[in-house]
């Protein structure tokens, strides 16, 4: 991997530790799941106080009984403006938006609290458009539940597309072992396939390497997925995708000296991402990229959005409503998407 100066150092910026910390806010997802669950020991934690200021957009009432499940004395205060925050240990604040009865079950499927996930994120984008926050950190919210109650859209990245008005962004899944930022994500294989084409490779590339320089790599080595087994193996398999689709892309950004490499076989290239080879994998399509990164390390896995007016993490996970109320739900994989929100945010203007 290539160690590197963060691009805020070499960029004249002060030194971190002078710069005042992030505002992230964090969307409660779906209430009936574990969001609240793994949000309030979270952003109780040590090291998220140290990296950021995040301030919930969700409901104070179902944050407190998440607290009382788990056993957490804490104090949820609510606030109507990010800056109206008073940080401090045991303290966790929130836009509360009251959308949630108090009776809502843990587990269960619900339009209500899909719904309600659904304006979590629409206020957080707001938020991020006004300059409030610095970043947006997402607790999972459900599919099914989002649809049930009007809103249709595949997930989190396609509705803060829509909410910022940006018409192209990539998702990026990021663990201790592998990156890998995805060309089409939540659309069928035959799709995704027509889809592919050399303008989309390439601006994706971009995007992945922006996020890399910008999360500390100056100079990430990329690979990148063909789309047929062996990468097509010169012409063996398929029709010729990897030349017409990907090649061109790969000449266009490398003139620009980005160091893409490839296409590669995909059922090597995550094990050679793992050992060190590159800092960042481009997947072309939703299961090429997810498949490899859960079995590396869905434990601590971070979902980020690039392209946003901000960037927007989410722990790896969905809302695991088998658990959803009996406090067996794991913090980690939110802590370090706080982590890595406050790493990759916009150096925020002193608050």
């Amino acid at each position: 991997m290539n160690a590197a100066p963060s691009s805020a150092a070499t960029a004249g910026q002060p030194p971190a530790a002078s710069r005042p910390l992030p505002v992230i806010a964090v969307t409660m997802g779906d209430g009936a799941g574990i969001g609240p669950e793994v949000i309030v020991p979270a952003l109780l934690h040590p090291d998220t106080l140290r990296d950021c200021r995040p301030v919930v957009v969700g409901d104070a009432e179902r944050l407190r009984q998440a607290a009382g499940i788990l056993g957490i004395p804490c104090e949820i205060v609510p606030v109507e403006h990010p800056a109206q925050a008073r940080f401090a240990p045991g303290r966790v604040h929130v836009i509360d938006l009251g959308l949630l009865p108090a009776d809502l079950p843990w587990g269960e499927l619900s339009a209500v609290a899909g719904d309600a996930a659904y304006h979590y994120v629409r206020v957080a984008a707001e938020l991020a458009l006004r300059g409030e926050v610095d970043g947006i950190c997402t607790a999972p919210l459900n599919k099914g539940a989002l649809h049930a109650a009007g809103h249709l859209y595949p997930g989190h990245t396609e509705l803060l597309a829509h909410l910022t008005g940006v018409e192209e962004v990539s998702m990026m899944l990021s663990t201790p072992r592998v990156k890998v930022i995805h060309v089409t994500t939540h659309i069928g294989l035959i799709d995704a396939v027509n889809r592919i084409e050399p303008g989309l490779v390439e601006r994706t590339v971009r995007r992945g390497h922006e996020a890399m320089v910008r999360a500390g790599t100056a100079d990430p080595v990329i690979g990148v997925c063909g789309i047929n087994p062996h990468a097509g193996e010169n012409g063996l398999f398929g029709y010729g995708e990897e030349e017409t689709k990907i090649v061109p892309a790969l000449e266009t950004v490398r003139a620009d000296g980005i160091d893409a490499r490839g296409p590669l076989p995909a059922d090597t290239a995550f094990y050679l991402a793992s050992r060190g080879d590159y800092d960042l994998i481009v997947a072309m399509y939703h299961d090429q990229g997810h498949g490899p990164v859960k079995v590396l390390g869905i434990e601590a896995g971070v979902n980020l959005t690039v392209g946003l007016p901000v960037i927007r993490t989410s722990v790896d996970h969905g809302t695991a409503f088998d658990i959803a109320g009996t406090g067996r739900a794991e913090p980690g994989s939110m802590v370090e998407a706080l982590r890595q929100a406050a790493e990759m945010s916009t150096t925020p203007a002193a608050r």
